[in-house]
């Protein structure tokens, strides 16, 4: 990691709702994923029609887009809470690696706002066993391109079925932009991350932030009985379970995920 902070300045971003709202919110996509993937969310009527400005953003590195130079959880996090500083944002949401990001965001001073984390992960064991594979996979010379290569083109079709068909094609055509060697070096920091700090269930609640962890009933990533234990005994952390849901739990159940967004952000 980077002893001093990044300078970063090519975020791509998507900016939807009323451009002189009060209140602005953050929404950080999921790894390999980009911005439109929280298109459905923010055209659902709770947000739409709410006096909030919706900024989202693409993780750098991810979905083709420009990666910094740092990799790290923590350096992300960093980037993330100056872009949230300068746009004026009040609340950040953050899906999948996002949201480990908006987390860290919190427990690293990078923010002390709401933050909404939208299918996380609190520890490694908790990650679709496919990442793992892909990750130790990654690290066998010789093998670890080829496998992210074959991964990724296999990827978007195996995603499609998660998809509804009328965002089916513009989605996975945002997945395969991927680039592998990104890919690969990327997961390599993400389980790194989990390393350095364990589970992030009492990391995230000595960060002191309020916190909504949103699970779709059926998502791939784990939630032990003990992280879940740990997540209720914080008053800080709201649990929300979202029924008839996946990982993509926005994309999914976008109303319930918006009717909770707007009402974080307008308190």
């Amino acid at each position: 990691m980077s002893s001093a902070p990044e300078q970063f300045d090519a975020w791509e971003i998507q900016e939807s709702g009323a451009a002189d709202a009060s209140t602005r919110v953050l929404l950080l996509a999921g790894a390999l994923c980009s911005a439109p993937f929280y298109d459905d969310l923010v055209a659902a009527p709770p947000l739409a029609s709410a006096p909030v400005r919706l900024v989202a953003a693409t993780l750098p590195g991810h979905a083709g887009s420009t990666p910094p130079e740092d990799l790290s959880l923590e350096n992300y996090a960093a980037l993330a809470g100056t872009l949230a500083a300068e746009r004026g944002c009040d609340v950040v949401v953050g899906h999948s690696l996002g949201a480990n990001i908006a987390l860290e965001m919190a427990a690293g001073g990078h923010f002390d706002g709401p933050v909404v984390l939208l299918s996380p992960a609190f520890s490694a064991s908790d990650e679709d066993k496919v990442l793992a594979i892909a990750d130790t996979l990654g690290r066998v010379p010789g093998v670890g391109a080829p496998a992210w290569s074959g991964l990724l083109k296999v990827a978007p079709r195996a995603m499609a079925g998660h998809l509804p068909e009328e965002r089916r094609a513009a989605l996975t055509a945002e997945f395969g932009k991927n680039d592998p060697a990104f890919c690969r070096a990327a997961v390599r920091h993400y389980f790194a991350y989990f390393g350095r700090h364990g589970s992030l269930v009492d990391r995230l609640r000595d960060s002191g932030v309020p916190a909504w962890v949103v699970r779709g009933d059926h998502d791939d990533v784990g939630l032990s009985p003990e992280e879940r234990a740990g997540l209720e005994a914080s008053p800080e952390v709201t649990l929300v379970d979202v029924p008839g849901a996946g990982h993509l739990v926005m994309i999914d159940q976008p109303v319930a995920v918006a009717e909770l967004v707007a009402r974080v952000a307008l308190g």
